[in-house]
């Protein structure tokens, strides 16, 4: 379980994008937060107490505690949105948590030891299906990520969900439980997939260059010159 952070923000005196806007002109940033059957509270937060922590790995994953007016919220970051010229949040979403709040979250997947791994090493392709794996948690036991040990995987060798450290207060959330999470893949499998896409665009270029030529032709009315010889006399009135 990652630390708790916590987030210094005030009390908002309104709602809506009017209030937003003057949170804003005073150097804060608008958030509400809400959940746990209890009514949402509009706040703005210090920018410096938030800005890095939603860059980092997890963000979504990290219990935060926010103090306000002398009150402290715990919860966990559901949106941010931000501006789509200065990357800067501009209103950020909190999910009020409980002691006995069951929530749903993505808990990265992490991946160690790559040069213990026999099978990269010999140039195999570490072949990743799922990045992230979504369980059904207690949001005090929320994993900050699932992490696989490479060594000593040989190539053709898969890693399944099943091999996972899952906490036994987790439920993952998919059909099969025994996905496969990613795979040690032979250097010539990678090489052919490859190819394959190569000889496919390369095989689309001639004839979308023909095409031109086509219309050309038609447009003219008359038919195109055989290779090597001239072209066709205009049709006599």
């Amino acid at each position: 379980m990652a630390e708790t952070t916590k987030v210094v923000a005030k009390m908002r005196d309104r709602a809506g994008k009017g209030g937003a806007r003057s949170s804003r002109r005073e150097g804060l940033i608008p958030a509400v937060i809400y959940g746990d059957k209890q009514p949402p509270v509009m706040i703005a937060v210090e920018p410096k107490t938030i800005e890095r922590e939603i860059h980092k790995a997890g963000y979504f994953n990290h219990r935060m505690k926010i103090a306000v007016d002398g009150t402290d919220y715990d919860v966990l970051p559901r949106d941010v949105q931000v501006d789509p010229v200065t990357d800067k949040p501009l209103h950020l979403d909190f999910l009020r948590i409980g002691p006995d709040s069951i929530i749903t979250v993505q808990v990265p997947v992490r991946f160690r030891n790559e040069l213990a791994s026999p099978g990269i090493k010999r140039g195999g392709v570490l072949n990743v299906v799922l990045h992230e794996i979504t369980i059904r948690t207690r949001a005090d036991s929320i994993p900050e990520l699932f992490e696989v040990d490479l060594t000593g995987l040989e190539i053709g060798h898969s890693i399944h969900m099943s091999t996972l450290n899952i906490p036994e207060s987790a439920r993952v959330v998919t059909r099969d439980k025994n996905a496969t999470v990613a795979s040690i893949a032979a250097p010539t499998v990678a090489r052919e997939a490859a190819a394959t896409e190569g000889a496919a665009a390369d095989g689309a270029a001639p004839a979308a260059g023909a095409a031109p030529a086509a219309g050309a032709a038609a447009a003219a009315g008359g038919k195109a010159p055989a290779a090597g010889g001239k072209a066709p006399a205009p049709a006599k009135k």
